[in-house]
């Protein structure tokens, strides 16, 4: 076969679209389990709430001494429920089938078979005038809430099983009133529909099917909307994942505004917006030689902790840039207090990291030096790529700010702040002298790109 230069861009489609997929299936996953969870619990519930009330009924309904056998075999019935709590999981569990086989098993039981601490002497055949089926739908009820719709569907084909060989017993029963039947056949006479139906003795076959057909019915209706409902939980969870993708880079109250916002990010367009980078000083030289775990171990700290107080501050996490990152705050839309944020969480990264080096010391681990630039001003917004897209910001505030970054070592301080920033923030909302205390203006300097000398600010960190 001829490989088209096409073929690796397809196969980078095909694993973006698997992992996707991949991702989708775990969130559906874990929401499964936790909707089985919860269903299982609300569904044993619901049944433990339907036994007790059954159990006042019942001596209403029958007001006899032999309706305590019923009222005890609902306990039965209480402790079924109370085993598949215990056993219940996603996915095939043949103990839960069993036990819900054992519940219709006892109740096609109780169904047919005489109370035998009554002292009536009825044919079996009366057992089918009590409508005790309509327990059945009881069970099919709950299962609904916790159960696959295939369990469903199921429960109505077992029932349907169940109750058919109930019926064929009870038709295999000797007659013991054969009297009490002619009698009857001889006050009705030739009406044969009369007869079935006044038969103490009659089984009533139609009455059966119908009850079984009607039953199945139900099932398959709540099967399907139980499949639906399954449907709309792993949509659900892929919703999850996108939130999950989307809280990566952006802050939380980003992440709920753009879950609920119809206009895409891939429009492009300009605005203000304040650009923080952050870097470890001297990095290359600390991670020379040393144990690989240990350099990794190290940047999973630093990035914990910047990535933290971006979040905390509003920011959006734009990338990582190995021993760095790049923030932005302002995007994907205008804040009131941008660049008051982009400082605040500037200090915070300072103050983080002094809190971090005094836990390496503990651990007689060298500590990190990060140093912090940041500028305001209009950048280009919009996300590239095809398939894979990244939400990119673009323009000379964000090389403007990542040179700032690089002032720091030449001027032997932590963050360089543009004059630009500085004016912005003292414009904005909620701001307080103590946010420019630490600051000391310095003469403007010439930055790579731009045409204008550039006033800067610079800040040894914060007090301790």
């Amino acid at each position: 076969m001829v490989e088209t230069a096409d073929a690796p861009y397809l196969g980078d489609q095909r694993t973006g679209r698997n992992e996707a997929r991949q991702d989708t299936l775990k969130f559906a996953e874990a929401a499964l389990i936790d909707s089985k969870r919860e269903g299982l619990l609300l569904a044993v519930r619901a049944r433990w709430v339907a036994l007790a009330v059954t159990a006042v009924t019942l001596p209403i309904i029958n007001p006899n001494w032999d309706v305590i056998y019923y009222v005890l075999m609902l306990g039965f019935f209480a402790l079924i429920g109370w085993a598949q709590l215990k056993v219940g999981k996603v996915g095939r569990s043949p103990i839960e089938v069993f036990l819900i086989i054992c519940d219709l098993a006892l109740l096609t039981f109780l169904s047919v078979v005489p109370n035998p601490w009554s002292d009536a002497n009825w044919p079996v055949g009366m057992q089918f005038r009590f409508d005790s089926f309509i327990y059945f739908f009881i069970f099919l009820a709950t299962a609904t809430l916790a159960y696959s719709w295939r369990t469903v569907v199921a429960m109505g084909g077992w029932t349907a099983a169940l109750w058919a060989i109930a019926v064929g017993w009870a038709y295999l029963q000797p007659e013991s009133h054969a009297a009490l039947s002619a009698r009857v056949k001889e006050a009705i006479g030739a009406d044969i529909r009369m007869f079935e139906i006044l038969d103490p003795s009659s089984i009533g076959f139609g009455a059966r099917f119908q009850q079984v057909t009607v039953f199945i019915i139900v099932a398959a209706i709540l099967a399907l909307a139980v499949r639906r409902s399954n449907a709309l939980l792993i949509s659900h969870a892929g919703i999850e994942r996108e939130r999950a993708n989307l809280a990566r880079y952006f802050s939380p109250n980003v992440v709920n505004e753009l879950s609920g916002n119809d206009e895409p990010l891939t429009r492009v367009r300009t605005q203000d917006v304040a650009v923080l980078f952050a870097d470890i000083v001297g990095f290359t030289a600390y991670a020379d030689g040393r144990d690989p775990n240990e350099v990794i171990n190290t940047l999973r700290q630093f990035h914990e902790r910047m990535e933290r107080e971006v979040f905390q501050h509003g920011g959006t996490l734009d990338k990582y840039l190995g021993d760095g990152l790049m923030a932005t705050f302002g995007t994907p839309f205008a804040g009131d207090s941008d660049a008051l944020n982009a400082l605040r969480c500037a200090r915070g990264m300072i103050a983080s990291i002094a809190e971090l080096n005094g836990e390496r010391m503990n651990r007689n681990e060298p500590p990190i030096q990060v140093s912090v630039g940041l500028h305001y001003g209009q950048v280009v917004l919009g996300d590239i790529g095809l398939n894979r897209l990244e939400f990119a910001v673009i323009g000379t505030t964000v090389n403007a700010a990542s040179r700032l970054e690089a002032l720091t070592r030449e001027f032997g301080c932590a963050i360089v702040v543009s004059d630009a920033l500085v004016q912005q923030a003292r414009t904005e909302t909620n701001q307080s002298s103590a946010d420019f205390a630490l600051l000391v203006e310095q003469p403007a300097q010439s930055i790579r790109g731009l045409e204008q000398p550039v006033g800067i600010w610079t800040c040894a960190g914060t007090p301790s």
